[in-house]
């Protein structure tokens, strides 16, 4: 593992500061929403020489980000004077398939967010440097391949398979997410489009129904899922 995020715009504060240096991990800034202070997280970034900056968290779920396309294109000029004023590239907006009416679907939601910002804009699109996207199901490289069309390169900034109801399809054992997250690092790894990807999550705490997590509850030790993942191929990104 390289790299980390967690949602927010600093590292936990149960973190020692010198976490990153101790774990050989850049550590990756979110700006979930419109909702930041600018000057913060450019010193922030400054002080600690970061370089990617991951911005709007699922903008088409009404439980996550919740912004239309032309909310999202409003708020886009500030990201960009964060990455003006600092050199970093924005990665986003971290878009799946949704749950807002009429934008359920992640290329509608971004045909029409592209459109509102180039239509505020004079034409000019928006600064995207890399395009994130989650996805929880089977067929991952079918969906890049869908938002293959915006020239971008992915961080798939969360993936796990999710699928539920339709019997031998469901995973419902460890044993069918190692073989969905074999074959999900696999596209990662091989698909040149991919600059980066994360595993979701690390643990979770209340149960882990989908079998996801990569860390058991006790401190320090590895799921048979978590075993896996050091085993698989990794380039270093």
């Amino acid at each position: 593992m390289s790299w980390w995020y967690d949602w927010g715009s600093r590292p936990d504060t149960a973190l020692p500061a010198n976490a990153a240096a101790q774990a050989g991990m850049d550590f990756v800034p979110m700006l979930w929403n419109a909702s930041y202070d600018a000057t913060s997280i450019v010193n922030t970034i400054k002080a600690n020489g970061i370089k990617y900056l991951l911005v709007l968290n699922e903008p088409n779920l009404v439980d996550q980000a919740d912004m239309t396309p032309a909310q999202a294109a409003a708020a886009w000029p500030g990201y960009e004077a964060v990455a003006a004023a600092t050199g970093v590239k924005i990665v986003g907006p971290a878009i799946t398939w949704g749950t807002m009416p009429g934008y359920s679907d992640p290329v509608v939601w971004l045909d029409a967010f592209i459109a509102a910002y180039q239509a505020a804009n004079g034409g000019r699109s928006p600064q995207i440097d890399y395009l994130a996207f989650h996805w929880y199901d089977y067929g991952l490289a079918s969906q890049l391949d869908r938002l293959a069309k915006y020239g971008k390169k992915f961080w798939v900034t969360e993936m796990a398979n999710w699928h539920l109801g339709d019997g031998t399809a469901q995973i419902d054992s460890s044993a069918k997410q190692q073989a969905q997250m074999t074959d999900m690092v696999h596209t990662c790894e091989t698909r040149a489009d991919v600059f980066r990807y994360a595993w979701f999550t690390g643990r979770m705490n209340s149960g882990d129904p989908h079998f996801t997590s990569l860390f058991a509850t006790d401190p320090g030790q590895l799921t048979d899922l978590g075993k896996l993942y050091l085993t698989l191929p990794f380039s270093g990104s």
